[in-house]
């Protein structure tokens, strides 16, 4: 089977939409993120890469904290609003109802199933965007999105980004069991 190259500006995808959350001027402001993830199991801790730019960079330097907000398909529309329009530009603070949690600093969305609130552990600086390392203080969701006391990804009804062709895509059925559908291979 022959290989394409497709370059280098290649995504591993689908990539998991969040609405990434802090403080810029005083108010909640949010971003569309999918350029998330869990990088390290304990302390536990978050890693978000977000543009030089944009106003939730400037946000989480000064606040040291931030949110990730994991939106259900019924916020699709919503969340695509806030990767279009710029915090410096316009007021995101009335899109959604928010709550504060432990660090009160970080603003988390009451409609998303999953929200995680991190405090900044870590910048490292990339050409274009800075990567924030985050430890997560503290995880919400309602009793409504989980079963048997985890959560289930059937009641979130999360959502991923595909790149380059820019899709949202709902998760599917669950296909197998991690650590575990392998074991007969390990010989």
């Amino acid at each position: 089977m022959a290989k394409v190259n497709v370059g280098p500006n290649a995504f591993g995808y689908p990539m998991p939409m969040s609405l990434v959350g802090t403080m810029v001027e005083g108010r909640p402001n949010f971003m569309a993120a999918a350029w998330v993830s869990r990088v390290n199991p304990s302390p536990p801790m978050m890693a978000v890469a977000i543009g030089k730019s944009h106003a939730t960079n400037t946000g989480i330097k000064q606040q040291g904290s931030f949110s990730i907000n994991f939106p259900g398909v019924d916020l699709i529309k919503a969340t695509d609003y806030c990767g279009l329009v710029s915090g410096k530009k316009t007021d995101k603070s009335k899109v959604f109802e928010v709550y504060y949690g432990q660090l009160e600093t970080a603003p988390l969305i009451a409609a998303c199933p999953f929200g995680l609130e991190c405090r900044l552990i870590d910048t490292v600086e990339l050409p274009i965007d800075d990567l924030f390392i985050g430890e997560i203080v503290a995880a919400y969701t309602e009793e409504k999105y989980m079963t048997e006391g985890s959560l289930d990804v059937r009641l979130m009804k999360p959502f991923l980004l595909t790149m380059p062709d820019n899709r949202y895509w709902a998760v599917g059925e669950v296909v197998g069991k991690a650590w575990q559908d392998g074991r007969d291979l390990r010989g």
